[in-house]
């Protein structure tokens, strides 16, 4: 149970023990007594100092009164569960409560619309108490002129308790904190009693091996069922509710159900006006280009052009968080781009003290505590506004997303492009190259010309701009709990399969995390009605990820086509996809993803030998490989740590940067280790596929058998003496 979380002992509170929930049915303040109660359970009677000190116990989120309505016992409500209707009306209460904060509906004066702000808005010469109750004046008026327009707005009873309910709410949640509860309701879904359910699961296993029987078909046996196991007077179920709670448990016997994803834009626009900076994290500049030189990556050796992604802080022009890529930057890249600026940067082997974290206001060691070791040199903080480019990574639905959750706004920028040079280091003494740069150099150099315009003749440097501002306004030590980064990851919104689990992007995926929440609908109300949320990082499509509705906490989910044993090749989205083509070309139809493994891995091996691998392969198929292994290896690094070992990629080795002489061409290649590793994970399965073939059954022993293990003359004793035997 996290701190933050204030216990309700209460009667009819609920909290998780051990994973299951208990009621509180009473409490004893003057005593410390606390009676805790379960269906068909008996009373545990303990104190409250037993629970406080319980290894295994939170509050439960059905009971949870600092949770909005739509997010106890279900999973946090989102943006993309309003219906389409509600959302516009969900921005306007946003643009009420921007208008009343600073007088501007867009909430920034350098967006301003014309004679904004009003007299009675202007932050200037008002209050935000009579701006409160000037809005609520205004609304009425807006009832009374038209009063079908503002009940459809939903603004017909506002008041001004109500906007400050709003307002808290938008500052803890977001702009879906403004939005009616009433507008997710939870979906109770369909009653259906235990005995119709033992019926559905009776009729399931009697056709499961039978010919595709019809809706029509299964309903009448249901019937027949019950009728016969629990009498006439047992409620059946409608058609209509039978087919649907068929297809919600089992999936449809035609095309699956696919959810809609909508793409939102990005609503901020560049005004090219000038913007006063006054503190750290105000405003950071984030910017993807080709670095200007080719590197080798590590799997071939080929010469690959790589994409460098920075994070400069206006204010202090500090290089607060940087990233390469071997391929074009991604939304998730992006997100987690934004979580290392919010993150302290660890020191590495080969530097030096002087590299240490050394800013007045807040010790090392302090810092060290949090991060459980010795970080350098680097400011890192919320950030407020992003600048980008005007890529369309930046203005999809999860970066819209990854604004709400790090309370960023992200406004798009330029776009620079570099030039290509020759390469000689790998991808990895790069990234380390460059981070030393940032470290040692960069947050030391001094400012010149471009000196605060507070101190104009000052001798300044990123370090102590930085330091100076921490002496002036101070800092704020938040350092981002591992959680973060489960909510930066792009989310799917699926039915659970009550057998196979969940099927995300061509791939089942299936964990115990799923067991309790099997056969029964999410709650969900809105457009993903009884839908479940999951995140998965595209980078690495072996693990998805889970969060419990009861209990709010993380689990990872298997795709359920990995080996038990032995290890994985890293494989992409793009192969995924590929695997898809090929079976549908052969027309295959795999009963389970266990049979896409095989195909998966010849399409990785490339059906080359090992020895082959460099002079067979294209370099097209050589670069895919090493993007793969790149990929795997980045998501494993960005998961909460500690976490499971890797099932799709190698570890990664620490960098040990080489001492002395010079720069040579000669790199550690990993191709005969990747070649090697699929070759492996195909002869393993081929291994565990003729292991799980059942021996022979061995044949009863009959007449015929026996005469033929006769000799001739016994052979025909028994036909002529025994003819009615023959």
């Amino acid at each position: 149970m996290t701190a933050a979380v204030a216990w309700n002992l209460s009667p009819g509170n609920e909290f998780v023990v051990n994973g299951v929930p208990w009621t509180v049915e009473a409490f004893q303040p003057q005593v410390g007594k606390v009676v805790l109660v379960r269906p068909e359970h008996e009373a545990w009677k303990t104190s409250v100092r037993q629970l406080m000190h319980h290894p295994n116990i939170r509050p439960s989120t059905r009971t949870r009164k600092d949770l909005p309505a739509a997010s106890r016992g279900r999973q946090p409500k989102g943006v993309l569960d309003l219906p389409p209707s509600k959302r516009p009306l969900m921005m306007l209460r946003v643009d009420h409560l921007r208008e009343v904060e600073t007088g501007f509906r867009s909430g920034d004066p350098l967006n301003a619309l014309p004679r904004e702000p009003k007299p009675q808005y202007d932050p200037n010469s008002t209050t935000l108490t009579e701006r409160r109750h000037a809005k609520v004046r205004e609304l009425r008026q807006d009832t009374v002129r038209n009063p079908d327009l503002a009940a459809a707005h939903c603004l017909d009873k506002v008041s001004y308790r109500t906007l400050i309910r709003w307002d808290l709410d938008r500052r803890r949640f977001g702009p879906v904190g403004c939005a009616d509860d009433r507008w997710l309701r939870e979906s109770t879904g369909r009653q259906i009693s235990a005995a119709v359910r033992e019926a559905i699961f009776a009729v399931r296993h009697e056709t499961l091996h039978r010919s595709k029987l019809t809706a029509k078909d299964r309903e009448r046996l249901i019937h027949q069922y019950v009728r016969e196991e629990f009498g006439k007077d047992e409620p059946v179920p409608s058609y209509e509710t039978l087919r649907v709670v068929w297809k919600e448990w089992f999936g449809s016997t035609g095309a699956r159900q696919r959810y809609a994803v909508s793409t939102a834009r990005a609503q901020a626009v560049a005004t090219g006006r000038h913007v006063v900076i006054s503190r750290p994290g105000q405003v950071v500049a984030l910017d993807t280009t080709v670095l200007p030189v080719k590197v080798r990556e590590q799997v071939f050796g080929d010469p690959v052009s790589v994409h460098l992604t920075l994070a400069l802080d206006l204010y202090t022009h500090s290089i607060v968080a940087f990233r390469l890529t071997l391929v074009s930057d991604t939304s998730v890249d992006v997100a987690m781009i934004l979580r290392d600026v919010m993150m302290p940067l660890p020191m590495r082997p080969d530097w030096g003290e002087g590299m240490e974290w050394a800013y007045p206001g807040v010790p090392g060691s302090v810092i060290a505590e949090f991060t459980d070791g010795k970080v350098a040199g680097l400011p890192f903080f919320a950030p407020e506004t992003v600048t980008t480019d005007h890529g369309s990574v930046y203005k999809n639905h999860h970066l819209i997303e990854v604004q709400r959750v790090i309370g960023a706004t992200i406004r798009p920028s330029r776009v620079l492009r570099p030039t290509e040079g020759d390469a000689c280091i790998t991808v990895a003494e790069m990234e380390h190259l460059i981070a030393t740069w940032v470290v040692r150099i960069w947050q030391n150099r001094r400012f010149g010309s471009y000196a605060p315009s507070w101190d104009p003749a000052g001798d300044h440097s990123p370090n102590t701009l930085f330091a100076a501002s921490m002496a002036q306004g101070g800092f704020a030590l938040q350092i981002p709990p591992a959680e973060l980064y489960y909510q930066l990851l792009p989310t799917h919104r699926v039915m659970i399969h009550g057998r196979r689990g969940v099927k995300i992007k061509n791939l089942w995926y299936d964990g115990q995390a799923l067991d309790e929440w099997r056969f029964r609908p999410s709650g969900r109300g809105g457009a993903s009605k009884n839908k479940y949320v999951f995140h998965r990082d595209p980078r690495d499509p072996c693990f998805v990820f889970f969060q419990d509705p009861l209990t709010h906490e993380w689990h990872q989910l298997r795709w359920v086509g990995l080996p038990d044993e032995g290890r994985m090749p890293a494989f992409s989205d793009a192969r995924v996809r590929q695997v898809m083509r090929e079976l549908r070309n052969q027309g295959l139809k795999p009963k389970s993803d266990k049979d896409l493994l095989p195909l998966l891995l010849d399409l990785i091996g490339s059906n080359v030998p090992v020895d082959q691998w460099p002079t067979r392969l294209t370099k097209a198929q050589r670069t895919e490989h090493a993007r793969e292994e790149a990929q795997a290896a980045a998501a494993a690094s960005d998961r909460p740590k500690p976490s499971p070992a890797p099932a799709c990629a190698d570890e990664v080795a620490p960098f040990v940067p080489r001492q002395g002489g010079e720069v040579d061409n000669v790199v550690a290649l990993r191709w005969r280790e990747r070649a090697e590793q699929g070759q492996a994970a195909i002869d393993g399965e081929r291994r565990r596929r003729r292991e799980a073939v059942p021996e022979k059954p061995t044949a009863s022993s009959t007449l015929g058998h026996r005469l033929r293990g006769l000799s001739l003359r016994a052979r025909n004793t028994i036909l002529f003496e025994c003819p009615g035997r023959a």
